[in-house]
């Protein structure tokens, strides 16, 4: 299952991302879920702290839009993270997960700003 946002009358963000609701499915099924700050919020600069919210609330993971050059992409560039700052982003994850019981799978390498296997 993936939490994307719901519309709201709030008008700062794309959707509002309910994290109640997103609780709720975990403790209801036996599905993992999944976060979609990006979608949600359709601003990079709330993704970081839209993850971070997601994993204390328990999510299964998160899947955020990341670009070398968001201004190129074919869809969605607006709310694009950078290579560098998903590094910067699954940094402060791992860094706070342990505090929630919880870990944080290794991240994608950079070379010239740009995500390597």
């Amino acid at each position: 299952l993936v939490e994307r946002g719901i519309r709201t009358f709030n008008t700062g963000t794309r959707f509002t991302l309910d994290l109640a609701s997103m609780a709720l499915a975990k403790r209801e099924t036996h599905l993992p879920v999944i976060v979609d700050p990006s979608h949600a919020t359709g601003d990079p600069s709330l993704v970081g702290p839209m993850a971070l919210a997601a994993l204390a609330a328990g999510a299964d993971g998160v899947m955020v839009e990341v670009h070398p050059d968001p201004e190129e992409a074919l869809s969605d560039g607006s709310q694009a993270l950078l290579p560098a700052a998903l590094a910067d982003l699954i940094a402060r994850l791992a860094e706070v997960a342990p505090a929630f019981g919880r870990h944080v799978a290794p991240g994608p390498r950079l070379r010239n700003g740009r995500a390597s296997a």
